[in-house]
């Protein structure tokens, strides 16, 4: 049996998919598995133990981006595949799936896009208090998979050897060596809905750095965000006194492989709930989430229960979970009434529990 499993865009659901995959190779040791997914999150599945071949969907516009479509188009008739999983639903997704010419394709029953699909899925427009992963196993169901729990089937990206040894030197270049013990923060979110204010990150690097000199703050952000990791890092190092200042790091650039591998030489990660957050709960390390406009119930790291990781929100607020268009009050409050100390406290508890 040949199935093709298509997952676009966002890393962080690209990461959700995993258990699934895990799923379907233990059901169908024998079945050759591939995964359609864009460039920013194939690092995520490259490596995958359980995958065969990993099929990259080029985003290109105009007319190289039709002939790239086109291609990719002609590919997946090529693969000849029996079943078809879109994990994704979008119009793009869709369209690859029914392209794909396979006789089972299975997706959500998506108005104006069911007709895609042999086999639809009811999904409930509105957002509901379950987790993604469990979402996304409904679709296992049409295949006679039944969902497994975070235990048995937590999200997996393996560790690419060539990215821990680049994270290695880096480190050994800001002097930080295995009597270290890092704390990755990683300051930046996908949206601005998700962003917590600058000034909270800088307090709690403050805070962690000055409680133990063996720590060494480690601080990231995507791409596009870099000025924002640079400005936490002035500000902290402001707050601090004499060599303390350089226990807040200059920016590393990392690429997603370098991330998840960062992450296994740290003692705690701290994160909004974006792609590097459940990048890093492929790990064992500590996780302490901060959750604005998202729920943890739908969002925190899918991983078995011996593996910390503690959600920081601000609670019940009347437009809170929302679909991050517009911001209803206006003040992102679901973000800036999340005090420092809040995180400060969750990640020494987090620490303290690894490390009992």
């Amino acid at each position: 049996m040949r199935v093709l499993i298509v997952r676009l865009r966002e890393i962080g659901d690209v990461v959700f998919t995993t258990p699934a995959v895990r799923a379907l190779r233990e059901r169908h040791p024998e079945a050759h598995l591939a995964y359609l997914v864009e460039p920013a999150a194939a690092p995520i599945v490259a490596r995958n133990p359980h995958i065969d071949d990993v099929i990259v969907a080029p985003r290109v516009r105009g007319l190289a981006g039709l002939r790239a479509e086109a291609a990719l188009v002609g590919r997946l008739r090529a693969g000849r595949y029996d079943v078809v999983i879109d994990f994704h639903g979008g119009p793009r997704a869709s369209l690859l799936t029914w392209l794909s010419g396979a006789p089972v394709r299975i997706g959500y029953d998506v108005v104006g896009r069911s007709w895609m699909y042999t086999r639809r899925i009811a999904r409930p427009r509105a957002l509901r208090p379950r987790h993604s992963v469990e979402n996304q196993a409904d679709l296992l169901a049409a295949v006679d998979i039944a969902p497994g729990d975070a235990a048995r089937f937590p999200v997996e990206m393996p560790v690419d050897a060539d990215a821990v040894r680049a994270v290695a030197a880096r480190l050994a270049t800001q002097g930080v060596d295995a009597g270290h013990r890092i704390i990755v923060m990683h300051v930046s979110a996908g949206n601005p809905f998700r962003r917590w204010p600058l000034a909270s990150f800088a307090a709690v690097a403050v805070s962690l750095a000055n409680r133990d000199p063996a720590r060494r703050i480690v601080v990231t952000s995507g791409p596009s965000e870099q000025a924002a990791a640079r400005v936490v890092i002035e500000d902290a190092r402001g707050r601090l006194a004499g060599d303390a200042r350089f226990r807040v790091l200059t920016p590393i650039d990392l690429s997603l492989g370098e991330i998840r591998a960062l992450v296994d030489r740290a003692a705690l990660y701290i994160g909004g709930d974006s792609g590097p957050l459940h990048v890093a709960a492929t790990s064992r390390v500590p996780i302490v989430g901060i959750y604005g406009p998202t729920l943890p119930v739908r969002s925190a790291p899918w991983r078995p229960g011996e593996r910390p990781a503690a959600a920081v929100e601000t609670g019940a607020l009347p437009c809170r979970p929302c679909d991050q268009r517009v911001c209803e009050p206006g003040d992102f409050r679901c973000l800036t009434r999340i005090e420092p100390q809040q995180v400060i406290d969750a990640a020494e508890r987090a620490i303290a529990r690894a490390s009992g």
